[in-house]
């Protein structure tokens, strides 16, 4: 059976608060679930939800910048106090430290030694620093802010880095799905039937994509960085 809870948002004096599936918010929060307007168990927005008080229209549009409903719920789920169990905030906090340590590891490189920082690295620099993640933020609201307190013992910096890569025709076709994921801003076909492109993609990933298209190609593509 489900079990209802109130979410609310704050916004100096006004409450904006709405009746949601406690199980299916979480969902939402988490990204497994996409419409807000799911999770409702009444179409409204109140301020008083016990007392069955609404919210006015023109309040709502002040605090939100909108009156769309599925918006309004979205930033009351994201930004406001969801009621959720124990269990269901340790869940979501691990979770949301793995997308903290991915998008750093992805983007990042140290700029001692211009090499990516791989995710254990992060992890331990995040555990040294005693950082906090708030389990109901997003990932990438959080970062800059993560980042500040991790300089002073991983030093970050995010960079793109650029490459033409000219893979042999026996293997251009099975390489050009790969290529793809790794931003191609501009292809040719050569005359051979070998594929020459350029990248550029987050500094972060180079080593992947270097073990990749090694792998694909039995190390015989040529790879140069442009940048």
């Amino acid at each position: 059976m489900s079990k209802v809870v109130i979410a609310k948002y704050s916004r100096g004096n006004d409450d904006f608060e709405i009746l949601v599936d406690a199980d299916l918010a979480y969902e939402y929060i988490t990204g497994v679930r996409s419409d807000p307007l799911s999770v409702l168990e009444t179409e409204e927005v109140f301020k008083d939800a016990k007392k069955g008080e609404k919210q006015s229209d023109s309040k709502i549009a002040a605090a939100f910048g909108t009156s769309d409903l599925a918006k309004v719920v979205d930033a009351i789920l994201k930004k406001g106090h969801v009621p959720i169990t124990s269990d269901q905030q340790k869940k979501l906090a691990e979770e949301k430290k793995k997308q903290v340590i991915d998008i750093i590891s992805r983007n990042s490189i140290d700029p001692r030694t211009n090499t990516p920082n791989p995710p254990l690295r992060v992890a331990n620099a995040i555990e040294q620093a005693k950082i906090y993640i708030d389990p109901m933020r997003s990932a990438s609201d959080q970062i800059e802010e993560i980042v500040k307190k991790l300089s002073t013992i991983l030093p970050i910096k995010f960079t793109n880095v650029s490459m033409d890569v000219t893979v042999p025709p026996e293997f251009a076709n099975r390489c050009f799905g790969t290529l793809k994921h790794y931003n191609i801003k501009s292809e040719k076909w050569l005359s051979d039937g070998s594929l020459q492109v350029s990248l550029e993609f987050p500094a972060g990933l180079r080593d992947e994509f270097f073990d990749k298209i090694n792998a694909l190609t039995q190390g015989k593509a040529q790879v140069k960085i442009t940048s």
